[in-house]
């Protein structure tokens, strides 16, 4: 405990106050939210085949489920072919995979540098500071951060519009044998849910909770609007505050004119130097002001002395 309350004493919990603290805590946030929402999704969907000359053939119910990585020419159903006992074994169209296990990569890793900057920015903002490398690493990590957002987000928005035409139950229709009989009657039972993840399990939570503890309720309607969103959504998301944290890591930095790392990295001689040029001028204005006593301020005084007058302390004594 006494090792924990000097760590907690140490931080610098105050920068989560700051724009660029701040914005690092949504960005690990909503990280969480975009790879939860896109990896955990599983979906189904149901057709229906009502065979006209053979009732026992028909299957009014066939559920196909499909879920992330969304690689669906490897998901199978089973279809009647309206012909006896008959069936054939279908698979859908499409692999998705590949954007979508792009988009969780990035979110994945954008959540692990997120936490790792937010607790250098608390307990190590002296090294983070150090010969202003840290913030130079800091905003070249978050051009990119913000680039492979753009990147995967909309190549995700893409993959997703087209996972959706092929799960779509009247395309799927559209690969089974019996439904291109003109006498065999085809349908959709059921289309795949696109609001989120888990959105049922939630609800089911909420009903539950309800009657017996009411301080949970605000919570979990707060979850069931999280993950009404769609994965895309928090994808974008993403990108606007990694592309808006641009500018205050940016500000951190030595290239900026005003930044607090201006003079961080330099040796102390060079230090001294940018400060023995200022000199002349604050003495100027000391001078002028009279508010500061020197050698030169007294030799130039007297020079405006009026006549008679005793042009120093020396003359008055």
């Amino acid at each position: 405990m006494e090792s924990a309350n000097q760590l907690v004493s140490v931080g610098t919990f105050q920068v989560l106050k700051l724009p660029l603290g701040f914005i690092r805590v949504l960005e690990w946030l909503f990280a969480i939210f975009a790879f939860a929402t896109c990896g955990g999704y599983s979906g189904q969907l149901r057709v229906s085949v009502d065979c006209q000359l053979d009732k026992a053939s028909s299957n009014l119910s066939i559920g196909i489920d499909f879920a992330y990585p969304f690689r669906l020419h490897q998901v199978s159903f089973e279809a009647p072919l309206c012909d006896g006992r008959r069936r054939e074994s279908l698979f859908l169209i499409g692999d998705y995979s590949s954007s979508a296990e792009f988009f969780v990569t990035i979110a994945v890793f954008a959540f692990l540098y997120s936490l790792m900057a937010t607790v250098v920015y608390i307990f190590f903002q002296n090294k983070y500071r150090e010969n202003n490398r840290g913030p130079l690493i800091d905003f070249i990590v978050t051009v990119v951060f913000a680039f492979m957002w753009l990147v995967s987000s909309s190549a995700w928005a893409q993959a997703l519009s087209d996972v959706k035409v092929a799960t779509d139950p009247d395309e799927v229709q559209e690969l089974i044998s019996a439904c291109k009989v003109m006498t065999n009657k085809c349908g959709s039972v059921q289309g795949p849910r696109w609001s989120g993840l888990n959105t049922s399990v939630v609800r089911q939570t909420v009903n539950h909770t309800l009657p017996h503890h009411n301080t949970h309720t605000t919570c979990m309607v707060c979850f069931v609007v999280i993950y009404s969103v769609s994965p895309q959504v928090f994808g974008f998301l993403n990108f606007v505050l990694w592309a808006g944290n641009i500018w205050f890591v940016f500000k951190e930095t030595g290239w900026h004119k005003g930044g607090p790392a201006r003079y961080a990295g330099a040796p102390p001689e060079k230090q001294a130097a940018t400060f023995s040029q200022q000199q002349p001028y604050n003495q100027g204005s000391f001078d002028q002001s009279g508010g500061y006593s020197g050698q030169g301020d007294r030799e130039q005084a007297s020079e405006y002395s009026p006549v008679g007058e005793p042009t120093s302390y020396s003359n008055q004594m």
